[in-house]
């Protein structure tokens, strides 16, 4: 896309634009790649978005490819090797949180067949299609990530507080919250329509 297209007020860096336009908002159906979100806006809490995009080939090295059944087996040599890597939030309780989630995240999964079958019925299975004219109009929380949240947390996640997990909908496409002005809320619209959807990354 031309740098002039018209697109949501945040995507104001170079990383954001690639993210904005090929990523935020397409629907996600790869169990993997919804674990590597989850635990990415897990490790995102009171840091910008941007900061975790340029740590995110870091964090994908630093934790197996988000392999679920590796990390859930992580103990503390793992945790402490993790602990004093650079290339990645250094924060004790986000990386027990990481593990914790696989474990449940691999619960589900046995439990469903699923993570995608799990998470996509807060939304009835299909992304829910917005038209938000302004950003003070997007709402940082809503009914589907409260219950979300709710679940989430009984299930033994950790780190999925009501925003979290609008800010990982949002991403994986179970909101379409691109702004009406922005080119790729008609184009998320219409590729709903035949079913698109990607791996994160």
């Amino acid at each position: 896309m031309p740098e002039d297209a018209r697109r949501c007020p945040w995507a104001t860096s170079a990383i954001y634009r690639t993210y904005h336009d090929q990523e935020w908002g397409v629907p996600v159906h790869d169990d993997n790649a919804l674990f590597e979100m989850l635990v990415l806006e897990g490790a995102q809490a009171g840091l910008s978005w941007e900061t975790i995009l340029n740590k995110r080939e870091n964090y994908r090295a630093a934790f197996d490819g988000f392999n679920p059944e590796k990390i859930a087996a992580y103990g503390d040599a793992k945790v402490a090797e993790l602990l004093s890597n650079p290339g990645i939030v250094r924060n004790r309780l986000k990386i027990a949180a990481a593990i914790e989630n696989a474990k449940a995240f691999l619960s589900i999964r046995n439990e469903v067949g699923s993570f995608d079958a799990y998470i996509w019925q807060f939304v009835g299975g299909s992304p829910k299609q917005n038209a938000w004219k302004s950003p003070k109009e997007v709402p940082a929380r809503t009914a589907e990530s409260d219950a979300m949240s709710a679940d989430l947390r009984k299930r033994g996640f950790k780190f999925v507080g009501s925003t979290i997990c609008y800010a990982f909908m949002q991403a994986v496409g179970m909101v379409n919250d691109h702004l009406t002005d922005c080119f790729r809320w008609a184009e998320l619209r219409s590729a709903t329509t035949r079913g698109s959807s990607r791996r994160a990354g």
